[in-house]
């Protein structure tokens, strides 16, 4: 083993040798003005800076080879270069288009460091900021803002994403890149990762298991944390928000300093909320919840490579509406004491590159825990769960040309549950999995404005349970010991005529191994009897995504549609029976069944009243089986239209802004067995805010108001409509952002 680590050494050190690589150069407007303050970023290195001045910039130790370098500045279309690192300095002098209508994004998700118009997946992005003002203190509910995206909530504090009609295990949840694992396998659990700290949210639309195996049919989510610190600078920032409507408060406070090799942060925050009011103005009874979380992060970047070590620590403490607890809230509260669960999770990862070269090699593990508790009324939890989880990836990148880049890799995870301290009510049993994987994605381009884009993946994964309860009692189990091997693909190609009129089309194989639940459940879960199915196959998706994008500098038009047939799609129904005690019974079954719709966006802006936007989304999906009966749980039909004006400077104001917006969801009368129709509605928010210079310290204000008219509705996707209960009233919410930067 020592003569490896010597090894190793020595090729560090004989890499480190080869010159002192520097990038430099200007970014200017086209018309030759500097931008001061403009973003240079390596994605892959994790370095960046800002330019001076005169519009400057400069990296030092920049390893040897190809590098894409992000250039971006507010009110300007992004630039993703591709740049020759060869020992020498180079220089790059960049001239960005100002834009009024942002087109396109960089994203980190899908294999490779792009823009949203170079990958053949569909790939949506949401910004921290649009994040911060939706309003809203469920998080998840700010990401339907995307077309295509919805959320099945128990409350504010119980949400799950939803992506084209699939949810729960049939996407993947990204923690920054890494798998995170939460018992996402119900619609009572919450997703389980928080706002703070992120940059970016990156959706994948449609099946994904070429990049990331089973667990991504229906496509993936990504929570992608801020950037480090520009070179040589220790920033931090202060937010909070106040909501009227569950009397909620959230803040967090973040600092970040970086040097010429070195970057490290904290951050750590807090939200508590008390029950809800729903329309109409009356409470619904346990829907308050209260959370906590702490981050930490530090890295190290160099020619040799880059080196990054994050820490993720969290607790949510959420209150059940269930019918057993209703009579027993008199009173609205903040405090869970009675018939609540709480999550706790821990998350260590690394993440490290190395430069070899015209190669590279990138490594990354991840160590994670998550605990599930359930109380009722008294003191002691009834059920106690443990998850762990270790996952690792290796991606080797071949050398990469001007028209192609290659990627060989090996995916891993460990995972074991485990039921703790003897608690009366076993959920799931003891259980071990384990998948092996490896994959190949390759791109290339034609002709400097067709990409194509594809690979291949193998994947091998073992569920071992071990047996509970005695063989004369009706809750037995037996053991189960499955193994599931499956290939999957992806083939897809972008178009780009003259950077107006843009074409994305790509086909997909895809699966999804049967979850422990979906296996092994054989019990009271909420108000059902859940019976599990050992015999369960993998979910097998076949899919296709079309879409075209045209944009010119005062008008965006997106329109896509898909196709996502699944055969053997999993899916809990009543079965018409009662359990001993009296409550329905629900089994997992099969069928095969296939899911269709689309998304629109148009997006002006008036050439004339350049500080004027006009958007509209509209998103649409159908879920069917194939013996012609509805999938449960699918979004309605949905239109969001919204006017927003826009200024950078007014009087002592900065980057001021007034929107109105309406939404409406159309009735949803596509039902699965045993749903109900849910009527359509109509909502309309407001927000205003803008920047403020106190002593010359920016402070960032908002105020917004969502549902003025006290609307009382119901989503389709609200598992509290079961018990009668209206979706959010009325809530006005405040906002502010203290940036500082304690030295440079």
């Amino acid at each position: 083993m020592s003569k490896i680590y010597f090894f190793l050494l020595l090729l560090f050190s004989g890499v480190s040798l080869f010159g002192q690589n520097e990038l430099s150069g200007v970014i200017s407007t086209q018309q030759g003005e500097p931008l001061i303050g403009a973003v240079v970023y390596i994605p892959e290195h994790h370095t960046g800076t800002v330019t001076d001045l005169t519009g400057h910039y400069l990296l030092k130790g920049l390893p040897i080879g190809t590098l894409k370098i992000q250039y971006s500045y507010m009110g300007y279309n992004s630039r993703l270069e591709r740049v020759d690192m060869s020992g020498a300095p180079l220089e790059v002098n960049i001239a960005l288009k100002q834009s009024p209508i942002e087109t396109q994004e960089v994203v980190v998700v899908g294999g490779y460091n792009s823009t949203q118009h170079e990958t053949a997946v569909k790939i949506d992005v949401i910004k921290s900021g649009v994040i911060s003002s939706s309003g809203t203190p469920n998080f998840a509910e700010s990401l339907t803002r995307i077309p295509g995206v919805d959320m099945i909530s128990k409350g504010n504090g119980i949400s799950k994403p939803v992506i084209r009609g699939l949810a729960m295990n049939d996407i993947l949840v990204l923690s920054n890149g890494v798998r995170f694992e939460n018992y996402q396998y119900s619609d009572h659990h919450p997703m389980g990762i928080d706002e703070f700290g992120i940059e970016s949210v990156e959706v994948i639309k449609g099946p994904a298991s070429l990049l990331y195996g089973s667990d991504a049919i229906g496509g993936v989510i990504d929570f992608v944390k801020e950037k480090p610190a520009p070179v040589g600078q220790i920033q931090g920032d202060f937010n909070t928000q106040l909501y009227s409507n569950s009397l909620g408060a959230v803040s967090n406070l973040g600092v970040k300093g970086s040097s010429g090799h070195f970057f490290w942060g904290l951050r750590g925050g807090g939200k508590t909320n008390a029950d809800y009011l729903q329309g109409g103005g009356t409470f619904v009874p346990n829907s308050r919840f209260n959370e906590w979380s702490f981050k930490g992060n530090a890295g190290y970047t160099s020619k040799i490579g880059s080196f990054k070590l994050y820490f993720d620590a969290g607790e949510q403490r959420l209150g059940l509406v269930e019918p057993d607890v209703i009579p027993l809230i008199n009173e609205r509260g903040r405090k869970s004491e009675i018939w609540y669960q709480t999550f706790g999770n821990r998350l260590l990862s690394s993440q490290n590159k190395l430069y070899l070269g015209k190669y590279k090699l990138e490594f990354n593990a991840a160590l994670q825990k998550a605990n599930l508790l359930h109380y009722d009324e008294r003191r002691d939890p009834f059920i106690e769960m443990g998850l762990s989880t270790l996952t690792y990836e290796t991606k080797l990148y071949l050398p990469s040309t001007k028209n192609g880049e290659y990627i060989l890799g090996f995916q891993g995870f460990d995972q074991h549950n485990e039921n703790l301290h003897g608690r009366e009510t076993i959920l799931l049993p003891d259980a071990v999995t384990k998948n092996y994987s490896g994959f190949t994605l390759l791109q290339y381009n034609f002709f400097k404005t067709l990409k194509v884009q594809g690979g291949a993946r193998y994947d091998h994964r073992l569920i071992d349970t071990e047996s509970y309860g005695d063989l004369s009692d009706p809750a037995y189990h037996p053991a189960v010991s499955n193994t599931y091997d499956s290939f999957s693909g992806s083939l897809g190609a972008t178009y780009d005529l003259q950077d107006i009129l843009f074409f994305r089309a790509n086909f997909s194989a895809a699966f999804r191994a049967p979850n422990l639940a979906e296996l092994t459940s054989k019990g009271l879960h909420e108000n059902r009897y859940e019976e599990g199915n050992a015999a369960l196959l993998p979910q097998r998706a076949y899919g296709s995504d079309l879409s075209l994008h045209y944009h010119i500098d005062h008008v965006s038009f997106d329109l896509a549609g898909f196709y996502n047939k699944i055969n053997d799609y999993i899916f809990l129904s009543p079965t018409g029976t009662e359990s001993a005690d009296g409550f329905p019974v629900y089994k997992y079954l099969q069928a095969n069944a296939g899911l269709y719709g689309g998304e629109a966006v148009v997006h002006l802006h008036p050439k004339q009243l350049e500080w004027l936007h006009f958007e509209t989304t509209y998103s649409s999906v159908t879920g069917k089986r194939e013996d012609g009966e509805y999938l449960p749980l699918i979004p309605a039909h949905k239109l969001r239209m919204e006017i927003r004006g826009e200024r950078k400077q007014l009087g002592l104001l900065e980057n001021g802004y007034l929107k109105f917006s309406a939404f409406h969801a159309f009735d949803q009368r596509n039902l699965a067995h045993e749903e109900e129709a849910t009527p359509g509605y109509t909502l309309f928010d407001t927000g205003i805010g803008a920047t403020v210079k106190v002593s010359n310290q920016p402070v960032e204000l908002g105020l917004t108001l969502n549902n003025i008219f006290d609307i009382k509705y119901i989503d389709h996707l609200s598992t509290l409509k079961e018990a009668g209960y209206f979706n959010q009233g009325r809530n006005l919410a405040f906002s502010l952002k203290i940036p500082f930067t304690i030295s440079r």
